[in-house]
């Protein structure tokens, strides 16, 4: 589905009839911005033959699901980046592809998922015509940059949701935390899966790996790295706090399993003497001295009463009651 297409001379939006023809006369003068979502084989065919894109660039951006990478195809630059949207209701990550080829002339943006929306990035960058006027590469880096700023809001609600498992984890009940544990574990390595891999990629650009940058970007892109640096350096943060807390919970699991088998074998241990006492005796032998006394059946009462209140007051002082 087209979202957006528009022609910008000197950081301009031109005239809806701008086509990519009249830019060619002059290459310097400006650039078309084609934004698409969702689309479907047809709609980027006709983009393919318009733009001169390759046949293997249209079947990755029609499948999505593809690494974060960059290939350089002489007079094009293709990028795959990771969209991510973080689900309040379900706390959970959901993820998303974005495709950008950048020619001399012209930025083309395909975006699938619910992430990545772009409509306040391109308004913020025609409010800002000298920006917009350095090219297709100044697109890139705004889309960037929102991308990024979303990784880093999402890893502190990453954080967030950590720190309240944590304080729940280390709260004195018998319940097991787990599933729960193992759910964000999940969403974490889904968050560093979509992140992580787009760090190269900016190195990449710092060095100018096969990247022709304009240099009053060069900055920008430097600010972008540290932006990035500091959402991979939670997600890790997040990562080893979730591992340590998955730990500290099944300790407290087997520490509430010992002590439920301390209390089994306590009682356990006072039900043994009554019972061995009961079946000495109902073992109906003739020959037993107590049998014959008057006293032989209070006295064992007591024995057994008094034996079983021993033992229970030792398991209470040791805790095992």
């Amino acid at each position: 589905m087209l979202v957006d297409r528009a022609a910008y001379v000197a950081g301009v939006r031109q005239p809806a009839d701008t086509n990519k023809a009249q830019l060619d006369a002059d290459a310097e003068s400006g650039f078309i911005w084609v934004g698409v979502k969702n689309p479907v084989y047809e709609e980027l065919a006709a983009l393919a033959e318009e733009f001169n894109l390759h046949e293997l660039q249209i079947e990755d951006a029609v499948k999505g699901q593809q690494r974060p990478k960059f290939d350089d195809y002489g007079d094009l630059e293709f990028f795959t980046l990771k969209t991510l949207y973080y689900e309040d209701s379900s706390s959970q990550v959901e993820t998303g592809d974005f495709m950008i080829y950048l020619g001399k002339n012209f930025v083309i943006t395909i975006r699938h998922g619910d992430g990545g929306e772009l409509t306040e990035v391109r308004n913020a960058l025609e409010s800002s015509p000298e920006k917009l006027a350095i090219g297709p590469y100044a697109v890139l880096h705004a889309v960037m940059d929102k991308l990024i700023d979303d990784y880093r809001d999402i890893s502190l609600q990453l954080e967030n949701d950590v720190s309240e498992i944590e304080r729940a984890v280390f709260t004195p009940n018998a319940r097991s935390y787990s599933s729960e544990l193992y759910f964000l574990k999940r969403e974490i390595i889904e968050f560093r899966r979509g992140v992580e891999p787009l760090r190269p990629i900016l190195q990449k650009i710092m060095v100018r790996e096969g990247i022709s940058f304009p240099d009053v970007l060069m900055p920008f892109f430097k600010d972008l790295s540290d932006h990035l640096d500091i959402a991979i350096d939670t997600g890790n943060s997040v990562d080893q706090l979730t591992s340590t807390a998955i730990q500290a919970d099944l300790a407290q699991l087997q520490v509430q399993q010992n002590s439920d088998m301390r209390k089994i074998s306590a009682y356990v241990a006072l039900a043994a003497t009554p019972t061995l006492v009961a079946g000495i005796y109902g073992m109906n032998f003739e020959n037993m001295p107590e049998l014959q006394s008057a006293w032989g059946y209070p006295l064992t009462i007591l024995g057994m009463l008094s034996i079983s209140g021993l033992l229970f007051r030792k398991f209470k002082r040791v805790g095992w009651l």
